[in-house]
């Protein structure tokens, strides 16, 4: 589904270059649940970025379901990612003017999905994540695990194959950061890929291929223990 070949980043402010990324190797099969970590500043959330078609490597290939996306023009890269990629985010970037069925149906506003089937699918999303009681609310009348449970909502509702997640459980109490967990387990276990960032090992070994890096690299990429 995903491969990367000798990918590099770098990031230039004025006169210094930082590496973010150095000759990553990597490959994602369809269905996988990965878990990435590494100390902060290690190039976690631009490998997610390069992965979720946010960014672009300065050096290397990229392989998306079979293209080579690497020096894609952004419209491009939106192209091809808008209904294949579901992004959750700890802050869960829900937008507050908006109702919760709103910030949901944003999801699959420029997608050529019909009316009557945006309001289906909505409907449905917000019922299995246990919030459709709060489809009126507005985000700040929501709890974090509430907030979270609709900003995966919104991830999932195009029905992308894909689902990165960077930190979700990052503002959450224990309670319902496993919660999260829980919900990111069943995904995959419905045939969502799911690539999640996070700095718990708790929640890491929960996945089934853990990657951790250091310094851009990629130290230890290893199946977890059935």
């Amino acid at each position: 589904m995903l491969k990367l070949s000798g990918v590099s980043k770098t990031h230039l402010a004025g006169e210094v270059q930082t590496t973010a990324l150095d000759r990553i190797d990597l490959e994602i099969a369809a269905g996988e649940y990965l878990a990435i970590t590494g100390p902060s500043g290690c190039g976690k959330s631009t490998l997610l970025s390069i992965l979720g078609l946010l960014d672009v490597p300065s050096q290397g290939a990229y392989w998306f379901d079979g293209q080579n996306v690497a020096g894609w023009s952004e419209a491009r890269l939106n192209a091809l990612r808008r209904g294949r990629v579901g992004f959750i985010f700890q802050s869960f970037n829900l937008i507050e003017e908006l109702t919760v069925y709103e910030n949901v149906e944003l999801a699959l506003e420029y997608t050529s999905t019909p009316a009557a089937e945006r309001r289906e699918r909505v409907r449905a999303m917000l019922a299995k994540l246990g919030v459709a009681h709060r489809a009126g609310h507005r985000p700040s009348q929501l709890s974090g695990g509430q907030q979270q449970r609709v900003a995966i909502a919104r991830a999932l509702v195009a029905g992308p194959p894909l689902l990165l997640a960077d930190e979700p459980t990052g503002n959450l109490d224990t309670a319902h950061g496993d919660e999260v967990m829980r919900l990111l387990r069943q995904i995959n276990e419905e045939g969502t890929t799911v690539v999640m960032v996070t700095h718990s090992p708790a929640h890491a070994a929960q996945a089934s291929r853990t990657l951790h890096l250091l310094d851009g690299r990629v130290v230890v990429d290893a199946l977890q223990a059935a």
